[in-house]
């Protein structure tokens, strides 16, 4: 016979393993994208070095870890490299933060549109291909002259490096969903826009969150394209400033700092997609 508590009152053993077990399974999910994130750190490292070894760059132009770490952490003036470096990492954070949200929203948006309405999908999909056909760095300029060279403009530009390969990963996701729940819920009366919320939504999740892995590294390349060619601020703009001063320095440790940022908020979001699918996201999904 199997007893859920104790006379007492108290917890039995077992109920009070079960707990831990969740915990500690909740905790391997959160620990599990750090450690290959490390794995990663290493991995580049190793070729950085192999890199310079084998093609045998000079000095002058090619930094190792070393020349970063003194440049940053143990040379003289490093505190103010750092605050160099941050400054515009801020800025580019800031670019890159506002065109991933706003291309992931728009993404959601219009796949559910597109997923509820054929007609509007063969209408509109080929008209968003052929836009993101064009090369952003002939499109740029025109962007620029449109929305301004403030965070407008940015944002626009680095939203239209997330959002086509967030709309058709997202779109595939909708598609996804169990006819039979969609059918279910259309018996009991519900409309398209509930059935969207209630079941295709949630099914989508791993491809919602797949598609935010991926638009992470995107949009901060998209943030510097923009940087580069419309705005002249952030890191983007002076790491093209560094090769023609010969700051190459400054150069490598702009973008050892953002390889850095850009492999934690890739692990970040993991991290999340593994609580939030074990929560809420499909049976398959929940561990």
């Amino acid at each position: 016979m199997t007893a859920t508590a104790a006379p007492t009152g108290r917890p039995v053993a077992g109920s009070t393993r079960s707990a831990l077990g969740a915990a500690g399974a909740r905790g391997t999910r959160l620990l599990r994208p750090l450690g290959s994130a490390a794995a990663a750190v290493v991995v580049v490292l190793l070729l950085w070095l192999a890199f310079i070894s084998f093609m045998n760059i000079s000095p002058l132009v090619a930094k190792s870890p070393t020349d970063v770490w003194h440049y940053l952490v143990s040379g003289a003036g490093a505190g103010a490299h750092r605050s160099l470096v941050a400054s515009g990492l801020g800025r580019t954070l800031a670019d890159a933060g506002a065109g991933f949200a706003a291309g992931l929203v728009a993404a959601v948006v219009v796949a559910l549109v597109f997923v509820l309405s054929a007609g509007v999908e063969r209408s509109m999909l080929p008209l968003a291909v052929v836009l993101r056909s064009v090369p952003l760095v002939a499109l740029t300029p025109v962007l620029t002259l449109v929305f301004g060279r403030g965070l407008l403009g940015t944002t626009v530009i680095t939203g239209l490096v997330v959002f086509l390969p967030a709309l058709v990963t997202i779109a595939f996701g909708l598609r996804s969903t169990s006819k039979q729940a969609s059918d279910l819920c259309h018996a009991f009366g519900a409309t398209g826009g509930q059935v969207a919320r209630k079941v295709m939504l949630p099914s989508a999740l791993p491809a919602l969150f797949a598609s935010a892995r991926i638009g992470v590294p995107s949009a901060l390349i998209g943030a510097m394209l923009a940087e580069w060619l419309a705005t002249g601020k952030g890191l983007g703009y002076a790491m093209l400033q560094d090769i023609s001063t010969f700051e190459y320095d400054h150069l490598w440790s702009a973008v050892v700092v953002l390889t850095l940022v850009s492999v934690v908020l890739y692990y970040a979001v993991a991290a999340l997609e593994g609580v939030v699918l074990a929560r809420f996201g499909p049976a398959p999904t929940r561990r």
